[in-house]
């Protein structure tokens, strides 16, 4: 499947704690938001699904966690691509970004356009420096982005509301993470405010922004020990029942990427 002219389209390229990146065109501008995977492994999934690598004009950041940022130097210097990034993000990550030859400093609560992508980035609770879920619109669709969030504040609540596609955190099985091997200060760093998304509290975030415009929601950054994707899939996909059979369900996996997607 190739971008359709005009279409906003997402794919996520991989997503877990590993490594995080999603791609985002409307048909004449590609950005990737977090490019948490090697060069050559982002240019391999992007290759799966016929996307040109070479036609990506920006990488925007999410927050300075390793997983989310690995590749976002080495892609801006090898493809000469602007880094948009917000100045508490880019304070922390200088070191492990490298040289960015073309950076651009963004405002967490203001929007941005690249060419014809109209980007808000919304304030999330992470451990991180200055975190940002990002929403990003063109042609009358939306596309909502909302990972490595302890809670879905009234912030992310309104911002992700309307949304054509969403991709949302469903990070973990509650009892799952309680009996798992993590020591007992990860497991209250992943269930706190500041930490990740259990599945029952993706579900009730869905349960109340849902509306017959949603096209896809793709559960992401699912964890490999403390979540399963039928776990993830049986809790959260009652909350579309039968009378909402428009909206498909997705998860997104840390290695391979989804599929290209349009509203």
């Amino acid at each position: 499947m190739t971008v359709t002219e005009q279409m906003l389209s997402v794919c996520v390229l991989a997503s877990g704690s590993k490594a995080n990146a999603i791609y985002v065109s409307d048909g004449e501008t590609a950005v990737l938001v977090d490019a948490g995977l090697s060069g050559i492994e982002i240019q391999r999934r992007m290759q799966a699904v016929n996307l040109d690598i070479q036609k990506l004009n920006a990488i925007i950041v999410s927050h300075e966690h390793s997983d989310h940022i690995r590749g976002v130097g080495v892609l801006a210097r090898r493809y000469d691509l602007p880094v948009y990034i917000s100045k508490q993000t880019y304070d922390v990550a200088s070191t492990a970004l490298g040289r960015i030859g073309f950076l651009n400093t963004i405002e967490v609560g203001t929007a941005f356009y690249i060419n014809g992508l109209n980007i808000y980035p919304f304030s999330t609770c992470h451990d991180a420096g200055d975190p940002a879920g990002f929403t990003i619109c063109s042609n009358n669709k939306k596309i909502g982005i909302a990972t490595d969030l302890g809670i879905a504040t009234n912030i992310v609540k309104q911002h992700l509301r309307n949304s054509s596609i969403l991709v949302l955190e469903a990070n973990h099985d509650p009892r799952m993470l309680t009996q798992g091997p993590y020591p007992w200060p990860l497991k209250q760093r992943i269930k706190g405010r500041n930490g990740h998304l259990s599945n029952e509290s993706s579900r009730d975030l869905l349960a109340e922004i849902k509306h017959s415009g949603l096209s896809h929601v793709i559960l992401a950054h699912l964890s490999e020990i403390n979540n399963t994707p039928q776990k993830a899939l049986e809790t959260i996909s009652p909350v579309f029942g039968q009378e909402n059979h428009k909206t498909k369900l997705h998860v997104a996996y840390q290695g391979h990427c989804t599929d290209l997607l349009t509203p």
